[in-house]
């Protein structure tokens, strides 16, 4: 793993996820079938990068990455990076037992269309998602096209938003591995109240600390 002050990369050791309570074995669950809540694979032996709102194991092929707010210490993206594209992904504060993403998507793709871009549903893996195109410009000052797909997953008092960047945008038929990247995430919502739509904070492992 790593993460990125500004232009300086460093590398971050894994961390497991810690937990006080004894070590309960749970019956195995496949790994591509999530992504999951943090009480579905509580105890399960798997080591993950604990983020806070975000546990990620390693995931062969993909280098996680975070980049983070130089003057606050924050974390701002989560990112999975391969050699044909990029996953970004975050959490937010979602009704018990409801639907955020129909909520939300009709939303994003008002924005996106506000910016000059555009964005049409299709039915992917874990159903309606969007696949976007937005005018960015770039440092020579022309301005070239962007590709995206934005899926949104409801879980348990939460919502992941994930955008694949590359290869997996362009071609979605070919993006299994991307989405089963995707669905080893495992989210921690915690139990404290908050304002549906509030992002999930998002922290440096512990060891990343200790060394920054």
């Amino acid at each position: 793993m790593k993460f990125r002050r500004k232009s300086a990369e460093t590398p971050v050791p894994d961390s497991a996820a810690s937990a006080a309570d004894p070590v309960i074995p749970a019956d195995p669950v496949d790994p591509t079938s999530g992504p999951f809540d943090v009480s579905q694979v509580r105890h399960d032996g798997v080591d993950r990068a604990d983020l806070g709102a975000l546990l990620i194991p390693a995931i062969p092929g993909r280098e996680l990455r975070l980049q983070i707010e130089e003057a606050t210490g924050r974390v701002q993206a989560v990112v999975l990076v391969g050699q044909d594209g990029a996953l970004e992904f975050q959490a937010f504060a979602a009704p018990r037992n409801g639907d955020l993403w129909s909520t939300v998507r009709p939303q994003i793709a008002d924005d996106l269309a506000s910016r000059g871009g555009k964005a049409t549903e299709r039915e992917g893996r874990w159903g309606i998602e969007l696949v976007c195109e937005v005018p960015v410009k770039r440092p020579d000052g022309t301005v070239q096209t962007q590709p995206s797909r934005i899926i949104g997953i409801n879980g348990e008092r939460w919502l992941l938003r994930a955008s694949l960047l590359g290869r997996p945008a362009l071609e979605p038929d070919t993006a299994g591995e991307w989405e089963d990247a995707l669905a080893q995430v495992v989210v921690n919502r915690g139990t404290e109240a908050m304002p549906v739509g509030e992002p999930l904070p998002v922290r440096l492992p512990d060891d990343a600390r200790r060394l920054g």
